[in-house]
């Protein structure tokens, strides 16, 4: 699962060279959580462009806004939530790090994760449009997939990651194509740290969420 990302530097991130953001400036974000609106690259009449999309994939058959801010990648094409915007509808969700906690039922700290230089990266996503009577909803999920070396003690899933050389691909290219890439980003190129557990709180966006703690064991957590 990831419940939390980070897209502290937007103007580093190729998406400012290769596709033209009209919504920028954009604010550096330290928190950022499901349910708010968050920058993607979406494919529209073969043209790339930046949009704000609500994080919490609405497809549009359903009957309420209720939406799903992961999907897994083993049933992409399985999910009748997922199935036709994989293969339709796929975007770029921009990121330079996310947080995740240990799933044991045990106290245990929030970490944050990153790649190693620092750099800016893509999740892969999905998106829908939701609409009923005036109401429309344009959404998105971030796709998940078996968690790398480094991320498995602390979680089963890790997002999907992309570096820029795979943007293209995945937002265009053919399904046999981009099948290939949802597998898991290399450990040996991440870091990761305990961090407070103030990420916990949506309404708290601020920098110094990212900064290294001790891990404190003696601390309840509510997750995310």
């Amino acid at each position: 699962m990831c419940g939390r990302f980070t897209l502290k530097s937007p103007g580093r991130t190729k998406f400012a060279q290769m596709y033209p953001l009209h919504l920028r400036p954009l604010l550096p974000r330290y928190n950022i959580a499901p349910s708010q609106s968050i920058l993607a690259i979406i494919q529209v009449d073969d043209e790339h462009e930046a949009s704000l999309l609500r994080w919490g994939l609405i497809p549009s058959w359903r009957k309420e806004p209720k939406g799903f801010i992961n999907a897994r990648a083993e049933t992409l094409e399985e999910k009748p939530s997922f199935k036709e915007s994989f293969q339709q509808r796929r975007c770029l969700i921009p990121a330079d790090g996310f947080y995740e906690c240990e799933r044991t039922g045990k106290i245990a700290p929030p970490y944050f994760f990153q790649i190693r230089d620092e750099s800016p990266f893509a999740f892969a996503g999905i998106w829908d449009t939701w609409q009923v009577g005036r109401q429309s909803i344009t959404s998105c999920a971030i796709i998940t997939t078996t968690a790398n070396e480094l991320l498995a003690p602390i979680h089963n899933r890790i997002p999907v990651i992309f570096p820029h050389e795979k943007y293209e691909t995945w937002i265009s290219g053919e399904l046999e194509t981009v099948r290939d890439l949802l597998t898991p980003f290399p450990a040996s190129e991440m870091t990761s740290h305990a961090v407070s557990y103030d990420v916990n709180h949506p309404m708290i966006d601020e920098k110094y969420l990212v900064t290294p703690v001790e891990p404190n064991l003696g601390v309840t957590l509510t997750l995310f």
